[in-house]
């Protein structure tokens, strides 16, 4: 039985990765589980799954935790201590780094310092500190296994392979709820419209990074760490159905690619049973019905922000913290309907044309950058205060 510890098991995530313990008690126990501030949620996942150890980042939220679960044999933290506490604790096997955002960055190193296997989905962790994560996972004997749909596409593929056989990874992306607008088309979007994903299910930050393309430009960032590739060696492919998750071409020409129906619960439990499959339940892919898959190129023009992520890529050092913070702050502003829809890539090229990044960044450098760039991003908006 592996023991797993989830960090953001409230969120979409999280609460996918409990549906595979659920269904499989008798290969998974819960270690610990850590949340920002659903403390309604955090409760009934206690009380099915009985945690050693619970964590709430709000202290107020933990608060209220701790009230609601007086009567359980249950440890209640919060603040980034709780969450260091969960990510190093000594039962776990497995932690899923599930937080959305930044956060997620110290908990991962401090697992892999501990010695835990890492089933990556905070994209965070390594567009910001991808040299950090990769040098302390390879001194601690640590494996990275990733749980984004496109990148277990890419890692189950590589099986097909070796890595000096690779020629070009293809990332694919589903193109948003947007693909086909121009530009002009899309100064009136409202939240509601970018939260309309096509095809998946996520929360709301990566849906809209989804829509923007954002999200497609973090993801080349992780796979150049995640599988050691140059940026060069990674194209994005616009893939409207999302059945293709991606794919990797060798160098004989031969592709290999990851099929499926868009369902995040594949790439958890790959990720929590590797290198063995095990049955999942749920629909099957039915190529007949399909009838038949399409592919594009990305429309760089409409969706500047895959471009942006592109340079902060090649750029390295603090570039990518720049951009992904930037992102984060105004995604946040165009949530709460404070700027438009096109402004939240205006203020990350602005973020990033303002920065002189720092090569090879210690921790304390990354969040520098970070903080700069959201007081950045908030001057610009004029909600420094906020």
């Amino acid at each position: 039985m592996k023991t797993v510890t989830i960090l953001g098991s409230t969120g979409s995530i999280g609460t996918q990765c409990l549906d595979i313990v659920r269904n499989n008690p008798e290969l998974f126990r819960v270690n610990a589980l850590a949340a920002g501030k659903n403390a309604a949620l955090m409760e009934s996942q206690i009380r099915e799954f009985h945690p050693g150890l619970a964590v709430l980042y709000d202290e107020k939220a933990a608060v209220d935790l701790k009230e609601r679960v007086r009567d359980l044999d249950v440890a209640v933290l919060s603040g980034m201590d709780g969450l260091l506490a969960a990510a190093a604790s000594k039962e776990a096997e497995t932690v899923l780094g599930g937080m959305v955002g930044m956060i997620g960055i110290r908990p991962t190193l401090e697992a892999i310092r501990e010695g835990k296997d890492i089933a990556l989905a905070n994209k965070e962790t390594l567009v910001c500190a991808g040299h950090l994560v990769m040098k302390a996972a390879g001194e601690n004997g640590v494996k990275i296994l990733p749980v984004d749909s496109e990148h277990s596409a890419i890692f189950q593929s590589l099986r097909g392979g070796e890595k000096k056989e690779v020629e070009k990874i293809l990332l694919t992306a589903s193109g948003g709820p947007f693909r086909g607008k121009r530009p002009e088309e899309l100064a009136g979007i409202k939240p509601a419209d970018a939260l309309k994903h096509p095809n998946w299910d996520m929360g709301a930050k990566v849906t809209i990074d989804s829509s923007t393309l954002a999200n497609k430009g973090l993801e080349v960032m992780e796979a150049r760490w995640l599988f050691d590739v140059p940026i060069d060696k990674i194209e994005v492919v616009v893939h409207p159905e999302s059945i293709v998750h991606s794919a990797v071409q060798f160098a004989d020409g031969a592709v290999i690619a990851e099929l499926g129906i868009p369902d995040m619960h594949l790439p958890i439990q790959y990720a929590l049973t590797y290198p063995e499959r095990i049955f999942l339940g749920g629909e099957r892919l039915d190529l007949f019905k399909l009838g038949k898959l399409t592919f594009e190129r990305p429309d760089r023009e409409a969706f500047p922000a895959l471009d942006l992520a592109l340079r902060a890529a090649k750029t390295g050092g603090t570039m990518p913290t720049v951009f992904n913070a930037a992102n984060e702050e105004a995604v946040s502003l165009f949530l709460r309907e404070e700027i438009s829809y096109p402004m939240i890539a205006e203020f990350v090229a602005e973020a990033m044309n303002s920065h002189k990044p720092r090569p090879e960044p210690a921790l304390e450098e990354i969040l520098e950058a970070e903080a700069e760039a959201r007081a950045l991003v908030k001057r610009r908006a004029g909600k420094e205060d906020r």
